[in-house]
Order: C-alpha cells, then sequence, then structure tokens
C-alpha cells in the first residue's frame, strides 16, 4: 500500500507498491503522449531550435486545453500568435518534467531532492488536471461527488474508476506539496506556489 511522502534527513520520501508504480508510470506515459506534437514533414530547422511553431492550434481535446491553455483571454487572435510562439516549449517543459518523474518510479521507495519533488509534483498535477477534464470537474459540488468514490469496490464503471485514480494522485501530490513545505520550512525559506488546478 502507498505511503505518504514526508521530508527526512535523506530526502523527500514515500513509497508505492509495484501496481500503483504501474499506474502513476502509465498515467504519466499517457500526457506524455498527449503532449507529443505529430512530426512535421520538412519543417523549419530554425523555426525548430528557437520554438516556434508555425501551425500550433487551439486543442480540440478539453483535456488537453486544460493543459495548454490560451495565454491570452478575450483575444483569439493574439491568443494563438502567443500560442505559436509558446507552444512548443511549453509541450517539452512538461514532456521532460514527465519523463523525468517516470524514472524516480524504477525503485517502490522513491527518494527525491527538492528540485526532483517540484518535478513530480507538476507531472502529477498535469495527470490531475486531465483527470479533472474527462470526470467533468467544474465546482465544489462536483469535486465532493467524485472524492465520495474511495474504495475500488465502489468503482462499477469507467467514471468511477476515474475518480479512484483522481483521488489516489491527489492524494499523492498533496503529501508530497507538504513535504516540499516542510523541507522549506526547516531551511527557512518561503513556502512554492501550488500548482495552479482544480
Amino acid at each position: 500500500m502507498a505511503k505518504a511522502f514526508r521530508n527526512t534527513r535523506k530526502g523527500i520520501a514515500g513509497y508505492l507498491e509495484p501496481g500503483e508504480r504501474d499506474l502513476v508510470r502509465k498515467l504519466f506515459g499517457d500526457i506524455i503522449t498527449m503532449l507529443e506534437p505529430d512530426e512535421v514533414a520538412n519543417e523549419d530547422p530554425l523555426a525548430a531550435m528557437v520554438g516556434l511553431d508555425e501551425k500550433a492550434e487551439t486543442p480540440s481535446d478539453p483535456a488537453l486545453f486544460r493543459l495548454l491553455p490560451n495565454a491570452v483571454n478575450n483575444d483569439d487572435d493574439e491568443a494563438l500568435e502567443f500560442r505559436r510562439l509558446t507552444e512548443r516549449s511549453l509541450r517539452e517543459t512538461k514532456v521532460g518534467a514527465l519523463r523525468a518523474a517516470s524514472l524516480a518510479l524504477d525503485s517502490s521507495r522513491l527518494l527525491l531532492d527538492y528540485e526532483q519533488g517540484q518535478i513530480f509534483s507538476r507531472a502529477l498535477n498535469d495527470v490531475r488536471l486531465v483527470l479533472a477534464q474527462r470526470l467533468e470537474i467544474e465546482s465544489t459540488e462536483d469535486a465532493d461527488r467524485i472524492h465520495e468514490v474511495l474504495e475500488p469496490s465502489q468503482a462499477e464503471d469507467v467514471e468511477q474508476y476515474l475518480a479512484l485514480v483522481y483521488n489516489f494522485t491527489t492524494w499523492l501530490q498533496e503529501s508530497l506539496m507538504q513535504a516540499l513545505v516542510d523541507q522549506l520550512d526547516q531551511r527557512g525559506q518561503q513556502p512554492p506556489e501550488p500548482p495552479g488546478d482544480q
């Protein structure tokens, strides 16, 4: 059974059973697949090098849009232009964090330094954003409904199974954020801002 992350003298420690590690690794892999853009034939290498993506479009998948939201409100043209200038690097940053977090899952006992903990938390947050969109969590009432599903025996359909996974990743991320805050408290530094999500 998974053990919550906690701050120790050696770093931020947690524990996941092999099946739990496989689940989290698969979730990270699914998000990587969503974020990796299709290969573009005859792409301008200079544009790729500086991070431009002239073909970037607003995602039609609401879950992908949660990961890659518009940076400009109330101006579709400006939002699209900004997306073409920044989306490639944002995708690459997210994919890099997800891959690094996957590497941390190579053993049941997780031991993270502060930077690794931040990366793992960002990866979990991206998973939760996608699950929240799939579960249509848009209000406190929606979240309360999802949090009622706590036991595997309660999962009778896909939505309830996703609710279990969402609750598990939420618990995991909350314990990780608390361990990060505890580590900063020991150093006398300001705690990090939590990732924005539902």
